[in-house]
């Protein structure tokens, strides 16, 4: 008898397709004096400060565990950041945990609160892993579409229309990756009402909180009435601090929320890296002194790219929606005539410009393309003439 090795794997979790993301960065690494404008990191270096925080913890040999939930030293500080750039108060002793990115705090959330055939409402497009997550636990994800026409914001009526006796959570991934949309104060007032009616629990992924444009800022659903304790707030320091390669991130909830992840965290991981901590703990400290100057520093040169990227795709005749978060454009190619796969295939083909297809991000996406602004201005700008001769052949 042949071995079969599809007949010991879990087919749930072989059915889930690869990152849509991943193919095409893949592509391009094999194309010489390709430009990418699909990985979704920073330029920046992780600033000097916050790397020799962490070269000097290694040489005085600190290379031992911490506390499963991380350094309280970081831990308290985590508390003073979230209080004083989003008014929002946890305890650090039982009401933070400290993560591998904020990609395994996701997991940790929807591990914790999903049980097999329970369902999860996603907006979409938004990131990758939020469906594939769901899947992993048994649970069911039930896409709740968005629109260009109305920013990308989710409506708190579509999100009426999808609530069934089987949902239990929803995902809220604003600043939004893959469109840059932020939710107005006025959009998540309407949104927590619809929450709070079908006594829904919120995994609030907010790693992008910083890096809002908009002069109102990042509001969190979590500083809304009697939102904080169905809401399980993600952050961490990828990609405001420029620390994507560190794997930090962070998780604020009630105790009992905390106390349920903690045992997940505590049996899979252990612990954060130390030397990562020691990063992250320097990023925050020297970020409350100076008044998050690096943070503000990136931002502001983020904010002159997307002035830029959008009003170039407008230029060459897309409609693109002005992203207020998250450092993406999302220009619509429906003029084209193109589907957004065939649009990213033969752009690359053409003129060795990586960007994303919509689709990557949910069924919603089809017609746009992601382009990630997060690189170099004269890399940005190469891109842009390559795109622009491109569209002129079509």
């Amino acid at each position: 008898m042949s071995f079969d090795p599809e007949r010991y794997v879990n087919q749930s979790v072989a059915a889930v397709p690869k990152s849509g993301i991943r193919k095409f960065f893949d592509v391009a690494q094999t194309i010489p004096g390709a430009i990418s404008l699909g990985v979704g990191e920073p330029d920046f270096v992780t600033p000097y400060h916050i790397r020799n925080a962490a070269i000097n913890s290694l040489l005085d040999g600190e290379t031992a565990y911490t506390s499963n939930l991380g350094l309280m030293e970081l831990r308290e500080e985590i508390a003073r950041y979230m209080e004083d750039r989003f008014q929002l108060r946890y305890q650090p002793k039982d009401e933070i945990l400290v993560t591998v990115g904020a990609s395994e705090a996701i997991d940790l959330a929807l591990r914790a609160l999903v049980n097999p055939g329970e369902e999860v409402l996603i907006p979409e497009p938004s990131y990758v892993s939020y469906a594939p997550g769901v899947v992993f636990t048994g649970g069911v994800p039930a896409p709740v579409p968005t629109h260009a026409g109305n920013g990308f914001q989710l409506e708190a009526s579509e999100l009426e229309k999808r609530i069934t006796d089987k949902t239990k959570a929803i995902i809220l991934p604003y600043p939004n990756n893959p469109t840059g949309a932020i939710l107005t104060r006025e959009n998540l007032e309407k949104v927590a009402d619809v929450i709070r009616r079908h006594d829904l629990m919120v995994i609030s992924d907010e790693i992008y909180a910083e890096l809002t444009y908009a002069p109102e800022g990042h509001t969190s659903i979590a500083t809304l009435p009697g939102m904080q304790e169905r809401t399980i707030v993600i952050n961490g320091f990828s990609k405001a601090f420029a620390m994507t390669g560190w794997r930090m991130g962070f998780l604020c909830a009630p105790a009992y929320f905390t106390g349920i992840m903690y045992k997940i965290h505590q049996y899979t991981i252990m612990c954060a890296p130390r030397q990562g901590q020691v990063a992250a703990l320097e990023a925050l400290r020297r970020g409350r002194e100076d008044g998050m100057a690096d943070v503000r520093l990136m931002r502001e040169s983020y904010d002159r790219r997307r002035r830029l990227m959008v009003s170039s795709f407008r230029e060459m005749g897309l409609d693109c929606f002005e992203p207020l978060g998250a450092f993406y454009v999302f220009p619509s190619i429906a003029k084209t005539g193109l589907t957004s796969d065939e649009f990213c295939t033969r752009l690359l083909k053409a003129e060795s410009v990586v960007c994303v297809p919509g689709t990557a991000f949910g069924a919603s996406g089809e017609g746009h393309i992601r382009c990630c602004y997060a690189t170099a201005l004269d890399k940005l700008n190469q891109a842009l003439d390559r795109i622009r001769r491109f569209l002129s052949t079509l």
